[in-house]
């Protein structure tokens, strides 16, 4: 056994910053989902619950956070 063998990662310096990159996407969908809580629990307040950052952006960042990751792990090193 040599002590010269020189260890192999599975990934390089870049995927990890395009894997931090898709969780930092992803944290931010659900913080931009997070709230909508009434202080009267007797009232509904449809707008705030079922706003276009709540419905539409959030999940869109949630998703773009996934295809990220997903192209990280895919990215070959050159």
């Amino acid at each position: 056994m040599s002590n010269n063998s020189k260890q192999d990662f599975l990934f390089d310096k870049s995927n990890y910053k395009w894997m931090l990159i898709g969780v930092a996407f992803i944290l931010l969908g659900l913080v931009l989902m997070a709230g909508g809580k009434s202080a009267d629990p007797n009232v509904f307040n449809y707008d705030e619950v079922y706003s276009f950052r709540r419905i539409t952006l959030a999940p869109i960042m949630i998703l773009l956070g996934l295809g990220i990751e997903v192209y990280a792990i895919i990215k070959k090193d050159k």
